[in-house]
């Protein structure tokens, strides 16, 4: 099985458990990449809409007779059982995870791929304990993604506003695509400034400090 180069970055991230739960898991790709690199035991793969999950049950119909994999219709975690060592979700909004978190449960151990809205999640999971070991942006199919990962209870990294806004190694230890991320929304934000009738303001605000940041950027990456 070839993954796209988003979801190869996420399985990435994965690491070996006894229980797999994949929420919102459309094809079930990444179920498979677990069951086939005897990452799980056993797994769950989740959709709100029965016809979506069909995908991911024909592809994994040979471990769904084996007993090893579990096809449950809910709304975020509402159908999967609440000692699931290790849950991801991926290709949502940043608010929809957090709903899905708060009105499910907290996992030992979480692989997220925020859409949008990624200060969101960081926020939340910092305030809920969880420590979060790894945080930043990759290029891939044309598009930037924010991937995180994160521990229940383990040790917390301190995490400043630009941290949070951001994502904590894309300050520490930015990368070229952290670097191509900011060009395009510094390009945006320049084009919303000439367009924009009033808020230029708030426009300058955010401009002055993407344009900062991206010096940093690229001071740090010249310097390794």
């Amino acid at each position: 099985m070839k993954l796209t180069k988003r979801l190869a970055a996420v399985c990435g991230e994965l690491e070996k458990c006894d229980t797999f739960a994949d929420v919102g898991c459309d094809h079930g790709y990444c179920t498979l990449y677990m069951l086939e690199n005897g990452l799980c035991r056993t797994a769950q793969i989740s959709d709100i809409s029965a016809k979506s999950l069909k995908k991911a049950q024909a592809l994994l119909s040979a471990y769904i007779a084996e007993g090893r994999v579990c096809p449950v219709v809910c709304d975020g975690l509402a159908g999967v059982d609440r000692g699931t060592e290790q849950v991801l979700i991926a290709g949502m909004g940043g608010e929809e995870i957090v709903k899905i978190l708060s009105d499910g449960f907290l996992p030992p151990k979480l692989v997220l791929q925020p859409m949008k809205n990624a200060e969101k999640v960081r926020a939340f999971l910092l305030g809920r304990g969880y420590a979060l070991l790894r945080d930043h942006t990759f290029y891939a199919d044309k598009k930037f993604y924010d991937l995180i990962k994160a521990v229940k209870g383990g040790k917390q990294e301190e995490y400043n506003k630009d941290m949070l806004s951001f994502g904590r190694e894309n300050i520490i230890s930015p990368t070229e695509d952290f670097a191509k991320m900011l060009e395009r929304d510094i390009s945006r934000c320049r084009e919303w400034r000439e367009s924009a009738a009033e808020g230029r303001a708030e426009i300058d605000a955010r401009l002055k400090k993407l344009e900062g940041l991206y010096d940093e950027t690229c001071r740090r990456l010249r310097s390794h």
